[in-house]
């Protein structure tokens, strides 16, 4: 029998009581595990005064913080269903969300305050709000007010391992975000194969530095964490110097982020007085590290490395390559992660239909930390979740390949392979041409619709590198048939990210894709052409270096 998320906490801090459990210098807080417990029974007792019982939904939109870790292990107590929204939602999002989860309480706080306002009009179902910051707004309660009047007393609630504990929205690539059920067993599950995998020690102290709305930080980090015992020192939000100076205030030992935030990490590392030794272990999802940036980082870091990769709806992590991986198997994602299976599958075909190593095909996972449904989402939940000898099947959508090692590889999004005159185009095999140059910093590639061939390659860059060089470097290389090849190439200033750092693509309808433009997280979620619209209908290059080849699709 498994204990709840809540439960893990309280064991917690009967065994280490006095050990740091969270550190927020923004708000100068650092709690012991009695502490922490202590706050989260009051929390909790602040929720069912307000009305929230079992089973019912409350939402966050916060920045990384103290309130939003209260705020989850509260609800897991309550047994509450904990329901996080990306604080970088438009408002529309923001009221598609919370009337689609139905949620009940909302906790923001000031530099969200101007979504909510304009959200608030198209709520159906919000009843309660909990403001953390000061000057609460007259619809709120003051959060911390509240906290610090309550009593310290567990909840007298019968939460089970099978109780639902959260709704985790997906970040919506190339649609409506969908939300992903997740009972308590399961996060335990995951919490417990992360520690393993990782060799989380009690005396690591780590960085939640990316978002904790989002579950590669909350669920295979910050969970794992406090299931040990280890410490969290929690900054707002992810920038570059504060992370560096971070790692040398904290002796921060374990940290994960995304290959373009170590990327920034390590180009910046020697630019600033900040001593990073103590840090023995760096994490790593979303993509694989490209092989110069790995070498930046060990160079700059540490010299171990482990890649996860996954999605939210299995937990997240699937695979781990471990960081004796990191050179010999390069690219790869790694092998299936303890309690997990993995089948590369004919795209669409059943359970069984595996194809043979080297070759691609749509990527499948089993085990215990599955979702259990796509909330009001039937349909797309029996797309996803498939049965086959007693085991339940999740379709990733995912394309990949396992080499003669049981190596995974993953190719492309099966939504985003570009077909252009009969031939199929992985972009990911184009980008990883192109991020090879030297000057290249980000690149995205997708298809835009051509009138002859059905569609074109399209590559967009960032970096400081003419898009005529671009074009000589992919004729020049030996990694790139012609039909590949970019027929046209905008260079801009950045791409637009999901939270967990996957650049974000719109996929349906085919033959509109296109990356949206615009800051990290903005604009339409709804997949439509008018993502397209708006990007494609401006300069086509920030710097005006734009190059279309004279050559066929």
């Amino acid at each position: 029998m498994y204990p709840t998320i809540g439960e893990t906490l309280s064991l917690t801090a009967e065994k280490y009581p006095e050990r740091d459990a969270i550190v927020y210098p923004r708000r100068d807080q650092r709690w012991t595990y009695s502490e922490f417990d202590s706050r989260v029974n009051r929390l909790a007792n602040v929720l069912a005064d307000l009305g929230i019982e079992k089973g019912d939904r409350v939402s966050t939109l916060l920045y990384n913080g103290s309130e939003i870790v209260l705020t989850v292990y509260a609800c897991a107590r309550l047994g509450a269903v904990f329901n996080p929204l990306n604080y970088r939602l438009p408002a529309g999002d923001v009221s598609f969300i919370l009337d689609d989860a139905d949620s009940q309480l909302l906790v923001f706080e000031a530099d969200t305050r101007e979504v909510v306002e304009r959200a608030r009009n198209d709520l159906d179902t919000v009843g309660e709000y909990l403001y953390i910051d000061e000057d609460t707004p007259e619809y709120a309660r003051d959060f911390y007010g509240l906290l610090d009047g309550a009593e310290d007393v567990l909840p007298d609630v019968g939460v089970t391992e099978d109780d639902t504990y959260a709704f985790i929205y997906t970040s919506g690539t190339t649609g409506r975000p969908k939300g992903v059920v997740h009972e308590h067993r399961a996060m335990v599950e995951h919490n417990l194969i992360c520690v393993a995998e990782s060799g989380l020690r009690r005396s690591d102290v780590g960085l939640s530095c990316l978002p904790l709305y989002h579950c590669a930080e909350l669920h295979a980090n910050l969970f794992p964490r406090v299931q040990v015992g280890a410490t969290s020192v929690i900054h707002h939000a992810f920038d570059p110097e504060a992370v560096l100076g971070a790692i040398d205030d904290h002796d921060i030992t374990v940290m994960f982020a995304a290959p373009t935030a170590w990327n920034a990490l390590a180009q910046l590392a020697p630019e600033v007085a900040a001593d990073t030794d103590s840090l023995r272990l760096g994490m790593y999802g979303a993509a694989p590290m490209p092989e110069r940036v790995l070498e930046a980082c060990m160079e700059a870091f540490c010299e171990e490395y482990l890649q996860a990769y996954g999605m939210t709806e299995i937990g997240p992590c699937g695979t781990f390559q471990h960081p004796d991986e990191q050179i010999e198997k390069q690219g790869s994602a790694g092998v299936p992660a303890l309690n997990h299976d993995l089948r590369v599958i004919d795209p669409d075909g059943d359970p069984t239909a595996e194809v043979e190593a080297g070759d691609v095909g749509e990527i499948l996972f089993a085990g215990p930390c599955t979702m259990r449904e796509y909330w009001n989402r039937p349909e797309a939940t029996d797309r996803s979740l498939r049965e086959s000898a007693g085991r339940t099947w999740y379709y990733t959508g995912d394309l990949g390949y396992l080499d003669d090692d049981g190596y995974l590889f993953v190719v492309d999004r099966k939504d985003d392979m570009i077909v252009s005159g009969g031939e199929n185009v992985y972009p990911t095999g184009v980008e990883d041409v192109l991020f090879s140059h030297g000057d290249v910093i980000e690149a995205a590639v997708v298809g835009e619709p051509h009138e002859e061939w059905g569609e074109r390659v399209v590559a967009y860059v960032v970096g400081e590198v003419s898009a005529a060089d671009l074009d000589r470097y992919c004729k020049d290389s030996d990694d790139l048939a012609d039909f590949k090849r970019p027929r046209e190439y905008y260079l801009v200033d950045e791409l637009p990210k999901t939270p967990s750092g996957k650049v974000k693509k719109f996929g349906p309808p085919r033959g509109q894709r296109a990356i949206e433009r615009g800051k990290f997280g903005g604009g339409s979620m709804d997949g439509s052409s008018s993502a397209h619209q708006e990007f494609t209908n401006a300069a086509p290059c920030s710097r005006g270096n734009t190059i279309r080849s004279a050559t066929p699709p």
